[in-house]
């Protein structure tokens, strides 16, 4: 199975990313993933199920440890591995 995974960390700081949102970032580029876009208001990232899953739940983790107060997150299936 494959997944995408959309999210955004809180509280926002529109002048310098806090270090939630750079652990974050960080957690997903790192990850064995396919995709990964990161963006201003909101990330994105594309794998296998378990890699997906596993980065999830450094994300939450690691975000949460480094300050962030909210963690908004999708999860969508979007194929089968081939």
């Amino acid at each position: 199975m494959r997944l995408r995974v959309e999210f955004t960390t809180e509280p926002f700081d529109l002048d310098e990313a806090p270090a939630h949102a750079l652990v974050a970032r960080d957690v997903i580029g790192s990850a064995d993933l396919d995709a990964v876009d990161v963006g201003p208001f909101g990330n994105t990232a594309e794998g296998r199920a378990d890699a997906v899953l596993t980065a999830v739940d450094a994300l939450l983790r690691k975000a949460l440890q480094a300050g962030a107060t909210r963690i908004s997150l999708q999860v969508n299936v979007i194929g089968e591995d081939k």
